[in-house]
């Protein structure tokens, strides 16, 4: 990885095509790209394969944890959107069907490098050592996120749409006015890409070769609209347009993920300036639990996009090359419904704050104004005690 990082991401991507199928049939289908479009290390069938720019080596532990890494996530996320069903959570934006994209993307940050998020990267809060409790008590609307950024070095969710791509390139300014050996990873989705803010954080950042690396999740859908309506030509090829490379990796595939986001996150590090990594993936369910994938998308194409799990892929790999038997795959099993236990337990046992929680940490220091508002909601509340409504 060394060697690849050592030259610029240019050379690697340099060439690269992207061919085009017809779509899916029915209306807002996504034109699908052949597989030779993407830089790709493990295929559906679960097969390995090698990229000439992108070698990467892990050991048989290594892919064991990946594995694993990616059932707990799943299983995370099935059980929130459980959660919500039943009451619990007032919404969650569901990952289902990008976990190798966070996966993958998160296994390669440093320890000293910093991701900043959008509101789905659940995935990416697991490798940060984040409790999932601290992440599911933000959307059960008791907290504003409960980890720290600092230790973790994981920011809390944006939910402004591309807000988060300005506060990793500031950040990531401010790496390098340091002289730190570290770098910013800004993760976004395909519709984010079609914001202001993602424009002016891409233009900052190929000015000042900042070292941030902007990491797109094309799951095909800004919420109902599908990518063929929000750009003419593949997300990655933009890149260019702000002077800097772009690459698409297969986004289901957390081999070639882990690849590509190492070499670009060490080509910041070294100086060579922002990459855009547009990870090809899939939304298998609902952009929230508030939306209705039925209306704008056909069933034909969620089946086709099972095809290319993620899990699956590596579970065939997994048990084609003997690298884990039944009880290891058994372990993982049981250990997902430890944890789907442990989040349904905290979930529902997460007491509800006072009303004055809200005054708490709007500021470092509560100012007279905020100070007035508190003593008037403190008033209106108190006109309710001893009443029955």
């Amino acid at each position: 990885m060394r060697e690849l990082a050592s030259r610029p991401l240019s050379a690697a991507v340099s060439g690269m095509t992207t061919e085009v199928v017809d779509p899916v049939p029915g209306a807002g289908a996504p034109h699908l790209p052949r597989q030779t479009g993407l830089v790709q290390l493990l295929t559906p069938e679960g097969e390995r394969v090698e990229h000439p720019d992108y070698a990467i080596d892990v050991t048989a532990e290594e892919l064991r944890d990946l594995y694993r890494d990616l059932v707990l996530v799943r299983r995370w996320d099935v059980e929130a959107t459980a959660l919500q069903r039943q009451g619990e959570l007032g919404i969650w934006a569901s990952l289902l069907g990008q976990e190798a994209a966070q996966v993958g993307a998160g296994r390669a940050l440093r320890p000293d490098d910093t991701a900043f998020p959008t509101y789905r990267e659940h995935g990416v809060a697991w490798t940060r050592g984040v409790d999932p409790l601290h992440v599911i008590s933000l959307f059960r609307g008791v907290d504003n996120g409960g980890w720290d950024p600092v230790a973790t070095g994981f920011n809390l969710y944006t939910v402004v749409i591309g807000a988060q791509c300005l506060h990793a390139t500031g950040y990531a300014m401010g790496l390098q006015r340091d002289g730190a050996e570290s770098a910013a990873l800004a993760f976004l989705g395909d519709g984010a890409t079609s914001q202001g803010e993602v424009n002016e954080a891409m233009i900052w950042a190929a000015s000042f070769s900042a070292p941030v690396v902007f990491f797109c999740q094309n799951n095909q859908y800004a919420i109902s609209v599908p990518l063929e309506r929000q750009s003419r030509v593949p997300l990655y090829q933009r890149a260019a347009g702000f002077g800097f490379p772009g690459v698409r990796v297969d986004g289901n595939d957390v081999l070639a993920v882990l690849a590509v986001t190492r070499a670009a996150l060490a080509a910041a590090r070294e100086g060579q300036g922002p990459t855009f990594i547009e990870a090809f993936t899939y939304r298998m369910g609902a952009h929230t639990t508030s939306d209705d994938p039925t209306r704008y998308r056909l069933a034909s194409e969620l089946e086709e996009w099972k095809l290319r799990d993620p899990i699956a892929r590596v579970k065939a790999y997994l048990s084609r090359t003997g690298t884990a038997d039944a009880d290891f795959f058994a372990d993982v099993e049981a250990r997902a419904d430890e944890l789907a236990a442990h989040i349904r337990r905290g979930t529902t046992e997460m007491p509800d704050p006072p009303g004055t929680a809200m005054f708490d940490r709007v500021y470092a220091e509560q100012t007279p104004h905020l100070a007035a508002q508190q003593a008037q909601f403190e008033a209106y509340q108190a006109g309710f005690e001893g009443s029955h409504r």
